[in-house]
């Protein structure tokens, strides 16, 4: 590493270290971090998986002791800033102790388009009004994991590449194709001016049939569902407690439910979307 590239922090008041400012702000962080085009990676796991992934660091933030194990990663861009502080420091920076180590922000990416994600997937999730970012981590390990081609967040969902988002995804959402969507569940158009199609409308439009998971009267039960290779499937997830928009139930095709037993009625979504997506997985797949 070149002395250009090793920045030590001598006062927080450098401009130069503004990504890194109150990071513990939920709200204020989830705003800054979209206006300013970039998020954070935490992490020698995560920040790979982001750099494998083709994402590019802006800065890299970390105390003297995980110089040498960040190396490989810092080294591969010799143009990008290394900030290197007392412990104690960083965390006033931060709000936090940097206990996983190193920190780094890295440039947001252009989202693709809905219809262009859906060329060619044949699975895939919606996550509506999910505001939870340890849930929507999960959800994404989960859709990774178990062969999700592509998910869609809905406009109020919470951000897929919050640091809180990525760390619980173990960094797989940036091996997910995601995009956020404009509209849920239908893209609105003024009043005798059809416009072009957008949520449920797109998803049909691309040939899926869509299976809202609700516990409601009309809901199959999961194992009896035809999830097979014959259908392009939309599995739509919604937040705990409400659950599902009803503008969302009337627009499915279906509704679906998982069996429970003991007296329970439902999971919590995060570990509802893995019993779902492993159940399309295995209709896929079938062993035989």
């Amino acid at each position: 590493m070149s002395d250009a590239q090793l920045q030590r922090i001598t006062e927080l008041g450098d401009p130069a270290l503004d990504d890194y400012l109150r990071m513990t702000d939920v709200k204020l962080r989830s705003r800054v971090e979209v206006e300013r085009g970039l998020f954070m990676a935490e992490s020698f796991e995560v920040i790979s998986r982001a750099v494998e992934a083709g994402m590019a660091p802006r800065s890299f933030l970390m105390s003297e002791k995980w110089l040498q194990k960040f190396a490989p990663l810092y080294e591969r861009f010799p143009e990008v800033p290394v900030f290197v502080g007392e412990e104690a420091l960083l965390e006033q920076l931060t709000g936090f102790h940097l206990h996983r180590g190193a920190l780094a922000a890295m440039q947001r990416p252009e989202l693709p388009g809905a219809r262009e994600l859906l060329e060619g997937a044949r699975t895939v999730a919606v996550l509506e009004d999910i505001v939870d970012h340890t849930n929507v981590g999960a959800m994404f390990r989960s859709a990774a994991a178990l062969g999700v081609d592509a998910v869609l967040v809905t406009p109020q969902c919470a951000d897929p590449l919050y640091r809180r988002s990525i760390r619980v995804s173990m960094g797989t959402v940036f091996q997910v194709p995601w995009t956020r969507l404009e509209a849920w569940p239908h893209a609105p158009h003024p009043p005798g001016r059809p416009g072009a199609p957008g949520g449920v409308d797109l998803l049909r439009e691309a040939g899926f049939d869509v299976l809202a998971l609700a516990l409601t009267d009309e809901a199959v039960a999961l194992d009896a569902a035809d999830l097979g290779p014959q259908r392009k499937v939309t599995l739509v997830l919604g937040a705990e407690g409400h659950g599902l928009k009803p503008a969302t139930l009337r627009a499915a095709d279906e509704h679906v439910v998982i069996p429970m037993a003991g007296g329970v009625d439902s999971l919590n979504v995060a570990a509802a979307s893995a019993v779902v997506f492993w159940q399309r997985r295995a209709m896929l797949f079938p062993r035989g």
